[in-house]
């Protein structure tokens, strides 16, 4: 998310390292850098001038203290200003229930699929979220709500044979209230483009609903384009809350930096993947952290609690501890990680790593040794050292792989076994030694 940016920004500071006092000077080349990173990431012209100019009316003349370099000093005002570009204070919903929520948006911006990714959300969070069909023109958006209502065991209303919208709002929200749901999510229609029957028909089933949201899907990454269609929705509707998707495809990140500014409507939720889980309640500061390549331990956190079940993890553990470790227990803490996002979303959130790429296949490799491991027998995967040249010939088959890739597998897990060990020997020295010698061979295959 946002790699582009946040490289160009971490090398615009890089400069102002060793410099004893931050003067108009030294600041100049590095603001100049910063401001074309920003206009390059398709921030809106205005919002980067003026973002520029408060950063400067901040940092030039200020001492430097003696235990923060001035480029500490820099990133921790420019921080700040992001945080306030993004949007300062509460982004959550409104604490009314039943709480009445209307998704608006263009055709292809996610509206239907972040529908039921929020009502997922508040359903962990302990709501009763019922979903309504109201694209009437679109079969296959009535379709594909009602199968991931299904799959979320999620409240689902829909007329197939209406093209009353504003009716079938009324109708539906008689149907959930009657049901006992404390969230009603409205879907709607949208186009491929702001035009004047679309907006009256969200118009009408406003008035018919009375929602206390009317919340915006836009696509992320059409960058300045999603800040002018918020805006002409929000003069129409007046927006309470905005969800950007497809914020995991976004490298620039002009639509998340501009459209607060430009607005005036807080960003909510984020939505970074195309499963129902790849969606976020929406942290300015954390964000600002993760542009500036300072990670977002919290997240990482968070998003570890809520994936992976704590006792298996204590259980694999105590089988690391004991050096007890087999292919089955790897395989399952592989698909523990998996849950958790790509492999390149998670060295986002770790400080420091953010400009870290990945090669574009880890993923890709991950999958290519589950596999291999899920061409094994159970015997096998508890067992490694029945692996003989034949049974390894059968597994590779198996998986679609070569015979090389199923032995590379093996030698690394080898490795990693007689790390465990010298781990429960206690011997610190030895295990440094084969640590360097995995590094420099490549490392673990994932």
């Amino acid at each position: 998310m946002f790699e582009s940016l946040t490289e160009k920004l971490t090398g615009a500071l890089r400069n102002l390292r060793g410099t004893g006092t931050l003067s108009e000077a030294n600041m100049a080349d590095a603001l100049k850098e910063v401001r074309a990173a920003l206009l390059s990431a398709d921030v809106h012209f205005k919002v980067a001038r003026d973002f520029i100019d408060r950063v400067q009316e901040q940092c030039v003349g200020q001492s430097v203290l003696k235990s923060v370099s001035p480029g500490q000093q820099v990133v921790k005002i420019i921080h700040d200003e992001l945080v306030k570009l993004l949007g300062e204070g509460a982004t959550e919903l409104a604490a009314k229930r039943p709480l009445k929520v209307l998704m608006v948006g263009l055709h292809g911006s996610g509206k239907t699929t972040s529908t039921a990714k929020l009502g997922k959300l508040l359903k962990k969070k302990g709501a009763r979220p019922f979903v309504v069909a109201g694209d009437v023109y679109r079969p296959a958006a009535i379709d594909q709500l009602e199968i991931l209502a299904k799959q979320e065991e999620l409240g689902f209303y829909c007329d197939r044979a209406s093209k009353d919208v504003p009716g079938i709002g009324a109708k539906a929200l008689e149907s959930a209230l009657a049901q006992n749901a404390d969230v009603i999510l409205f879907d709607t229609a949208g186009r491929l483009q702001i035009d004047h029957d679309l907006i009256e028909e969200v118009k009408k089933l406003k008035a018919a609903v009375q929602p206390d949201e009317v919340i915006l899907v836009a696509d992320g990454a059409l960058g300045q384009e999603a800040v002018n269609v918020a805006k002409a929705f929000h003069d129409a509707l007046t927006l309470t809350g905005l969800i950007l998707t497809k914020l995991d495809g976004d490298t620039r990140g002009g639509a998340a930096l501009s459209i607060k500014s430009v607005t005036g409507v807080p960003i909510k939720f984020i939505g970074t993947g195309e499963k129902t889980e790849n969606f976020e309640i929406f942290h300015p500061d954390r964000l600002a952290s993760r542009i500036l390549g300072m990670g977002d331990v919290v997240s990482l956190v968070e998003k570890a609690q809520e994936t992976i079940d704590q006792k298996e993890a204590e259980r694999m553990a105590e089988k690391m501890r004991k050096a007890d470790f087999n292919l089955e227990d790897f395989l399952a803490q592989m698909q523990q990680v998996k849950k958790m996002g790509s492999m390149q979303s998670i060295l986002g959130m770790m400080p420091g790593m953010s400009g870290v790429q990945l090669p574009g296949d880890a993923d890709r490799q991950m999958k290519r040794t589950e596999a291999i491991i899920q061409s094994m027998t159970v015997q096998e995967r508890r067992k490694p050292s029945l692996l003989n040249g034949n049974r390894r010939i059968r597994i590779a088959k198996g998986a679609g792989v070569q015979v090389v890739e199923v032995n590379q597998l093996m030698k690394q897990f080898d490795q990693m076994q007689k790390m465990m060990k010298m781990m429960k020997g206690g011997n610190q020295k030895k295990l440094m030694r084969q640590m360097e010698q995995m590094r420099g061979r490549g490392g673990m295959p994932f």
